[in-house]
């Protein structure tokens, strides 16, 4: 007779997504980025590495950028929620969004949407960074076409749009 461990089931999580409330009926080992794409169908946010190491899963969780694909939704049970979706409002994209068209802030766009959400967090915290306070506030999302040059002169933009 073999045993097998069965661990709790489906949870109820309420959350904020893009200010709206949600509630979710989620299996407690599920990630914030697999309920996002898949139980919301917010697909902005990717998996690129499933490991925290590329960045392209970023979203904001109650105003600071994390990876979506090590945060367990569980653990977000009553927090605000930001997803490149929920940026632009009245059909205007967030300034962020314009810079990073503006100043190629992209290639192939698979990271497009984690570099902006951590470009939104750090503005959000320091709203006139240097150089170097961008670079050190990206360097957590990969870009494998390379177009480094460009985002951190879309962040700086988006900076000086802000002043």
């Amino acid at each position: 007779m073999s045993l097998k461990f069965r661990g709790p089931g489906p949870v109820d999580v309420r959350l904020r997504v893009n200010g709206e409330e949600v509630t979710l009926h989620v299996e407690p080992h599920r990630t914030l980025l697999d309920v996002l794409r898949y139980e919301l169908g917010l697909t902005g946010a990717k998996e690129g590495c499933g490991q925290g190491n590329c960045g392209a899963c970023t979203v904001l969780l109650d105003g600071e950028a994390v990876y979506a694909c090590l945060t367990l939704a569980i653990d977000c049970a009553g927090c605000e929620v930001r997803t490149v979706e929920g940026l632009a409002q009245g059909g205007m994209l967030h300034p962020v969004q314009s810079a990073f068209v503006g100043h190629d802030g992209y290639q192939c766009g698979y990271c497009t949407s984690g570099q902006v959400m951590s470009a939104v967090a750090l503005l959000e915290h320091n709203p006139d960074p240097t150089r170097e306070e961008v670079v050190r506030a990206m360097s957590g999302n990969l870009c494998r076409c390379g177009a480094y040059q460009g985002i951190v002169e879309a962040v700086l933009a988006a900076a000086g749009e802000g002043r």
